[in-house]
Order: structure tokens, then sequence, then C-alpha cells
């Protein structure tokens, strides 16, 4: 059996592994490089494989580092099945044709402003390349064996981190191999408890929070300051969000402490038509989440939410006090640009970055005190108030990484660390071997192993 990390080692993002038995590839996951531009301009690279010879395609949940690059991969000969949950299937729908929409858009108002270094800017994969995608889904149930093939089996159960993700358990040559996906916290709010594995020769974890604890804050009391504090100097909050749980998360947060008075009566607006799109996924899988349907129906009439541009342009122009959540969540792309154009430079506005920023994204430049940033060619100077609020993040940290190994029944016979930049891999490393005894090793991109 071999192994091959053509992503998502030493980088979160582009998350590619490639499981090769007796004739069969199998690719866990198939994600789009974000990020700085050597690894954006992975993406353009072809596979060290040729997609044609994939027979299937494993996806662990729908966030677009782990299922972005699917597009490229059926267009350039990919016509095998792609197991997923319901929920990751309708959530890779959207992030799909979101992701497809704005590098459609970027790349023509590069074009028509020539900021681009290309004689002609092309995005990376267009809606209808993205909507080829669509029929080569399969839907799966969890802790339901699925015969890949007569010797090769795979089982998913629940990850937390997003609504639908998931682990997956692959059964192949006699051998227990089981792939974390991105694993989420034991107390979130809106999903379920990751299932920790019980066995396992070989593990595929995550390492994105490898050397990092989440401070134990209270999250509601630290938004309830941040909000009062910068309405009270006339300033708005922007919020940049991952569209799919962490914009619901923010919306049931600021719903609460409405309901308890804590916060002003001031627009609450959510400007992210794929996370408007992603409600609806909420509401039609009840089983994968927590929410009651009373409070999650009266959480979204607190909302104003916008799907229409002009909207957009009519809410950045209004300087009325406000609260807008809208994506990209590490200010990549997206409708958050539109606002910080206009917002980053007062000094009364509040910018709250809440999840993982990738290294060389705008939100990792904010967090790192840059003092100006480029959005679509220009750059603006950064006179807003920056804050963290690292309690919301989706993802275990290194506490809940280790403890996510801590029902195994053996000893397996490696653990591989990917999805993780190198420090926090290997620091997780480290923990793993001092208190599981576990042989751990962090892989490279582009290395394959025989198991």
């Amino acid at each position: 059996m071999k192994i091959k990390f053509i992503g998502g080692a030493g980088t979160v993002t582009g998350s590619k592994t490639l499981v090769e038995s007796n004739g069969i590839r199998i690719l866990i996951d198939c994600g789009q490089f974000q990020g700085i531009k050597p690894l954006r301009e992975l993406n353009w690279e072809p596979l060290p494989i040729l997609p044609s010879s994939i027979d299937f395609v494993l996806l662990t949940h729908g966030h677009l580092d782990h299922c972005g690059w699917l597009p490229r991969l059926v267009n350039q000969g990919f016509e095998g099945k792609i197991y997923c949950t319901s929920p990751t299937k309708d959530i890779t729908k959207l992030i799909l044709l979101d992701s497809a929409k704005i590098q459609e858009e970027e790349a023509n108002k590069a074009n028509e402003e020539h900021y681009s270094k290309h004689d002609i800017a092309e995005p990376l994969y267009t809606v209808a390349q993205a909507e080829k995608v669509f029929p080569h889904f399969r839907i799966i149930k969890t802790n339901e064996i699925i015969n890949l093939d007569a010797e090769i089996s795979a089982v998913y159960s629940n990850a937390g981190h997003i609504i639908g993700a998931c682990t997956i358990e692959l059964s192949l040559e006699n051998k227990t191999l089981v792939f974390s996906g991105d694993i989420g916290r034991d107390n979130d709010l809106l999903v379920f408890a990751p299932v920790k594995p019980k066995k396992a020769d070989y593990i595929f974890l995550e390492s994105t929070y490898g050397n990092r604890l989440h401070p134990d804050t209270d999250v509601m009391a630290e938004l309830e300051m941040c909000i009062n504090s910068t309405v009270l100097k006339g300033g708005s909050i922007i919020i940049p969000s991952f569209a799919v749980e962490r914009a619901q998360t923010v919306m049931y947060l600021l719903w609460l402490l409405k309901e308890e008075g804590k916060i002003p009566n001031i627009p609450y607006i959510i400007d992210t038509p794929m996370g408007i799109k992603v409600l609806d996924v909420f509401s039609n899988n009840r089983n994968w989440h927590k929410l009651p349907e009373e409070q999650f129906v009266a959480m979204c009439k607190m909302f104003t939410m916008i799907t229409d541009y002009q909207e957009t342009i009519d809410t950045i122009y209004n300087k009325q006090p406000k609260v807008v959540i809208a994506a990209s969540g590490m200010i990549t792309g997206g409708r958050v640009l539109s606002y910080l154009e206009q917002y980053i430079g007062l000094p009364e506005t509040t910018v709250i970055i809440i999840g993982y920023q990738a290294e060389g994204t705008r939100g990792r430049k904010l967090l790192e005190g840059a003092k100006e940033i480029k959005i679509y060619g220009r750059y603006y100077d950064v006179k807003a108030n920056i804050l963290e609020i690292e309690s919301l993040s989706a993802h275990a940290d290194q506490k809940g990484l280790l403890n996510w190994l801590s029902e195994l029944k053996a000893k397996p016979k490696k653990v591989f660390l990917v999805h993780g930049e190198n420090q926090p891999a290997d620091e997780l490393r480290i923990k793993i071997k001092e208190q599981y005894g576990f042989d751990c090793t962090v892989p490279l991109m582009g290395q394959e192993i025989e198991l």
C-alpha cells in the first residue's frame, strides 16, 4: 500500500492524501491551497498522478481547503465517485459555486482594471466547471460500511468541526487507516462532540492548533464589551467569517446577547449569500446540530440578510453603527473586502477575527499588526481596532487533539500529522510521544510512503 501526501502537509490548506492499494486509488479530500503565493500557485499545477486514474474521493467535510480543488480534478479527467455525508454534499456545492463565482468576478475585475500581471487573468475554475462535480456525489450515513471494492471499505463517524464533518476509517490489506479530517471541539455550541477512534493501525491527524490552547474566556462577555465600546464611539463592527458554521455560531451568540438585553438595538447584518444558504442546510439537517427549531427561527429573524450586492453598497455607505458578519473568514475574498475598503481606515471601526488565519492571508497579516493591507490592487491604511476572539475557533486545540487519541485500545503503528504548519505539527508530535509513546511523524509535501 502506498500513501502520497499531495497537499495539506506542512500547511493547513490544500488537503489531499492519496491511498493506493491493489490497483485502486483513493483520494482523501481534494482541497484548494490558500494563503501565501507559493501555495496558491500549487492550485494551477497538475497532480502527480492522472486524475482519470483515481477511483474514489472520500470527503471529510465541505470547507474549501478540503473540497475546493474538485472542479479541477473533474475537469482534468476524474470520472469516479465522491463519497460524503448529506450536509457535506450541500455545503460543498455552495462552497464550490461561491468560490467559482468569486474567481470569475475577480478575474474580470483584474482584466478591467489591469492590475493582474498576466495578459489575461483567468479563474482557477468557472461556475460551469464547478457544476460538473455534482453528479459524482454519493451520499453516505455515519457508522455504515461503504464497500468501495471487494477488499476495501470505509466508515464515517462524526468529527464535530462543522455540520456534516466526519472522520474516515478505511479498512484495506488487513489494516485500519483513520483520517481525522478537521477535529471539532467537545463543547461546540452548535455541533456534537467528535467521536474518538477505538482502533487504528495508522492515523492521519490534523494539527492546525498543535501548539496552541484555546483561552478559557467568556466569548459572550468579549463580544458584549467589544460591541458596546465600538458603538459608543460611533463605529461599526466587521466580523470576517467562514460562511459555514462560524457565521451561524456568531449569529447565535449575538441573538443570545440581544435576548438578554446586553447589546444595543442596532442593525445586525449577515452579508454572505453562501452563509445565508447554509442556514437552509441547518434547517434541513436537524439531526446534525444542537440548535432548537424555535431558537433557530428567532435567531434568523433578528438579522438583516443581504444577498444582493447593491444592498451591500447601500449598507456600506450607511454610517449608522452596525454589526456585519461577512465572508470570507481569512479575508481572502468575498464581500468582507468591500466593507474593509471603506472601514479599515476608520479608527472607530472594530474588526473581530474569529477563526484560524493561514500564513499569507490578510487575516493573518492583520493579527500580526500590519499597518496596511492590499485589496484589489490598492493599499489601505489599517486604523481600525483589530480584535481576535480565539474561543470561537472550530478546531480542537492541542489538548483536544491529544484527547481525541485517548480511547484507542491499542497503540497504532504510526501517527502522521497533517494539515498543520510545521511548528504546530512538530510540537504536537512531541506531545503525542510524551503522553502516549506513539511513533509519530510529520510528512513532507509530495512525500510517498509504503505501509
